[in-house]
């Protein structure tokens, strides 16, 4: 019988094995570390098993039952107060449901444990001083407090890493030594991804990232994610209002509506009823 390896022993395997390498290889790092892990493109990562939520007398979300493998990119869509920032708390482990199963990576996302440093978590709005003095680089080696532990000072390889990913969301090495303040929207949000993806994560989850921003910078938001999604091998769940937008990205879509939901490929669930009935009609026609 094959005994599985624990992810913190691969972690430590995979430090060794790529220590002095550069850190151009260190998100590559970190999607063989979910093969070695046993994350695969047939891998269960998040599990919801007839979940129901309850906020006092009021249920935000009923019965859902829904399945997300490594590597998918599943948009979550409803109308206000449908229970999409619900479910991402419930993902979060923040919230536990009122009934039902929920397992992230095998575990209850409320649990301690290593599962909860492979989450990158992206909420709409980010609260900071502008005028504070740290640069994008600065901001993004806080998403690796995970790694190095409270107190602990980075090493190079911590800072390496942070400017890897940085990259790979289309900074250079000036502009991510620039004041965070400095930046457009756009360029703010995108050192904000970077924090949320520089901790050895497999699966980002996003609150309506793009919000707050006009259509170029959506669009080039969601072309990065949709490049992460496709080179790493990561797993996205993003909610959005963007129906349009978030249609042409994602492989799959969740509508909540209340006491309903439907799941299925783009098509199918925004020429659904449950479309119709949340953005009305005209919306559910346009894709039948």
């Amino acid at each position: 019988m094959i005994t599985p390896l624990k992810y913190t022993d691969i972690v430590r395997s995979a430090k060794k094995t790529t220590h002095g390498k550069g850190h151009n290889n260190s998100l590559r790092n970190y999607a063989a570390l979910g093969e070695m892990v046993g994350i695969h493109s047939s891998a269960r990562v998040l599990e919801l098993q007839n979940v129901s939520i309850q906020l006092g007398r009021r249920t935000v979300i009923n019965n859902l039952n829904l399945v997300v493998r490594q590597g998918d990119f599943l948009g979550v869509i409803g109308p206000n107060g449908a229970g999409k920032t619900t479910l991402m708390r419930l993902i979060l482990g923040l919230i536990k449901p009122s009934q039902g199963m929920v397992r992230l990576f095998g575990a209850s996302p409320s649990a301690p444990g290593d599962h909860r440093h492979m989450v990158g978590y992206l909420p709409q709005k980010q609260r900071f001083d502008d005028r504070f003095p740290v640069s994008a680089l600065d901001v993004v080696m806080m998403g690796r407090i995970g790694c190095i532990g409270l107190l602990r000072w980075p090493s190079r390889e911590d800072r390496k890493a942070a400017l890897s990913t940085l990259c790979r969301v289309g900074f250079n090495k000036e502009d991510a030594n620039r004041p965070i303040g400095e930046l457009s929207g756009g360029q703010q949000q995108l050192v904000f991804l970077a924090r949320a993806l520089c901790s050895h994560t497999r699966l980002l989850v996003l609150d309506e990232p793009t919000a707050a921003l006009d259509l170029t910078a959506q669009n080039r938001f969601y072309r990065i994610v949709k490049e992460l999604q496709n080179d790493l091998g990561l797993t996205v769940i993003i909610v959005s209002h963007d129906l349009p937008v978030v249609a042409g990205y994602a492989d799959r879509l969740l509508c909540l509506d209340g006491y309903s939901y439907i799941v299925g490929t783009p098509r199918e669930v925004l020429a659904s009823r449950q479309v119709a009935r949340a953005y009305g009609r005209q919306i559910a026609q346009i894709f039948n």
